[in-house]
């Protein structure tokens, strides 16, 4: 094993492959870049406390402390003992699998093709083109994917979870008061059918579909207020329990939504030369509305 011990800014550049990257930090932030290199880079711009260990055992490569366990990382809040921070960035190949657990720091990953899994306390944490399975968890802070192709599952308390141009075949995600706004791809129409699967207590779900869509829908709110875009779809109930049920194009896809409290939007993305003003930019926000 070689260990390097870090108590002030450094660059470092482990000599031997990397398969698998570690990384667990205190506050601060971390950014992943996959690249297309075989080389491996590590930056740590800032530390604060006690020392940060970067170890390379075989091809796993941890960055960290010694007492903040992965298993560990969503138990952890305001604790004086983890008075810490540190900014990390790491430049690896593509290909490798990557863990990152953060509390109260920010994590960037982007452009990995390995396994991807994030744990994160109060940090925003944001994937970005991102094509292997991918699972993200948070307690407060805010989920984000933009452009993943790999399945992904999104677990999170409070924070809210949004899916940018979503083109990968399934998406799980489920919170508890957070809001959900899932954006789908067009593009991901000449790939494996969609299965869509969104859950929330009290949180509101919005769901933008491309145009024209492929998927059996079934949503419900159990108090909540509902709206929907598509004329083949039902809108049942009046009082109380509401749900929108139906079948868009041939029905190859897989769309269920439910929340308890929460309202409902099921959008219809515009066609490219309808409104160039909600094109794939535009965003919808958890209330339907168009950002």
């Amino acid at each position: 094993m070689t260990e390097w011990s870090v108590t002030e800014p450094t660059k470092l550049a482990p000599a031997d492959p990397v398969t698998r990257l570690r990384i667990r930090i205190v506050n601060g932030a971390v950014n992943v870049v996959g690249t297309d290199e075989d080389s491996v880079r590590v930056e740590i711009s800032e530390v604060d406390g006690p020392p940060l260990l970067v170890s390379q055992d075989g091809s796993t490569l941890t960055v960290g402390y010694e007492d903040l366990q992965w298993k560990h990382v969503l138990k952890l809040f305001d604790r004086k003992e983890y008075r810490r921070r540190a900014v990390v960035s790491v430049a690896v190949p593509a290909g490798v699998d990557v863990e990152v657990g953060v509390v109260g720091a920010e994590a960037v990953v982007s452009g990995i093709r390995g396994r991807t899994e994030v744990r994160g306390v109060s940090g925003d944490t944001t994937l970005l083109g991102l094509s292997g399975p991918v699972r993200a968890e948070s307690v407060s802070g805010s989920l984000e994917a933009q452009s993943v192709t790999g399945a992904l599952h999104a677990n999170s308390m409070t924070g809210d979870v949004t899916v940018i141009e979503g083109a990968g075949g399934s998406v799980r995600a489920e919170t508890i008061s957070g809001d959900m706004v899932v954006d789908l791809d067009p593009a991901g129409l000449d790939g494996p059918p969609a299965d869509i699967r969104l859950s929330s207590v009290s949180g509101e779900v919005a769901i933008r579909l491309p145009h024209p869509a492929d998927a059996r829908v079934e949503a419900s709110t159990t108090s909540g207020s509902v709206s929907n875009a598509f004329e083949d779809l039902r809108v049942g109930g009046q009082w109380g329990a509401k749900t929108v049920t139906g079948t868009l194009g041939s029905g190859r896809g897989t769309l269920k939504a439910t929340t308890v409290s929460g309202s409902i939007a099921l959008l219809r993305r515009p066609e490219a030369d309808e409104d160039p003003g909600a094109g794939p930019s535009s965003t919808p926000s958890a209330t339907g509305k168009v950002l």
